[in-house]
């Protein structure tokens, strides 16, 4: 998609990386890099990468994308929910979804004694200066908190032990273009 589109209303975005909330002007234009998950990210008139959540898909003169029930009504809670759901959330900059991307570190889920769950994730960011880290861990939030039987879900940005493209699945490696090898770590032999 790179052709400009006027916006047609103003509207919140979060500027990429810094994570800094500018409000885009109605008449601007934009160009979309990428539709995933639930937001666009765009490039302004003035050189800013931003993403616009699809609630306002209309500024953009765009119907906002369907957002996929994360469970089957009466269905009980499984972890492949969670991980299903994780795979919503996508990185703004790189068109790979935050597991794929090596980005979750941990994902726990804890029954509560009342029968419900609560779920503590671990994860990182491709950089550490990245500003998008609450923005993720609030999508990130959302989601899983919508989930059955879920009555609170904790979500950590660490950076210990930095990211490295070696955490990369090899669906996102082939995605990106790069070898499978790439950002492995080299096994150590010894020769006897």
């Amino acid at each position: 998609m790179s052709e400009l589109i006027e916006l047609k209303r103003e509207c919140e975005a979060i500027e990429i990386p810094s994570g800094i909330r500018r409000l885009l002007r109605a008449g601007s234009f934009l160009r979309i890099s990428q539709v995933l998950g639930t937001s666009y990210t765009v490039i302004s008139d003035n050189g800013y990468m931003c993403r616009i959540d699809a609630k306002d898909a209309d500024a953009l003169g765009m119907t906002p994308p369907v957002a996929e029930e994360s469970t089957v009504p009466g269905e009980k809670f499984n972890e492949e929910m969670v991980w299903n759901q994780l795979k919503t959330v996508y990185d703004p900059e790189i068109p790979v979804n935050i597991v794929d991307l090596g980005l979750i570190y941990s994902c726990e889920i804890v029954p509560q004694a009342d029968g419900s769950k609560k779920i503590d994730v671990k994860m990182s960011m491709t950089a550490p200066g990245c500003g998008m880290g609450n923005v993720l861990r609030a999508e990130v939030e959302n989601k899983l908190a919508r989930l059955p039987e879920v009555a609170e879900v904790s979500v950590q940005v660490v950076f210990d032990p930095p990211w490295h493209a070696g955490l990369m699945s090899d669906a996102a490696k082939l995605q990106l273009g790069f070898d499978l090898d790439y950002g492995r770590r080299p096994e150590i032999r010894i020769a006897r």
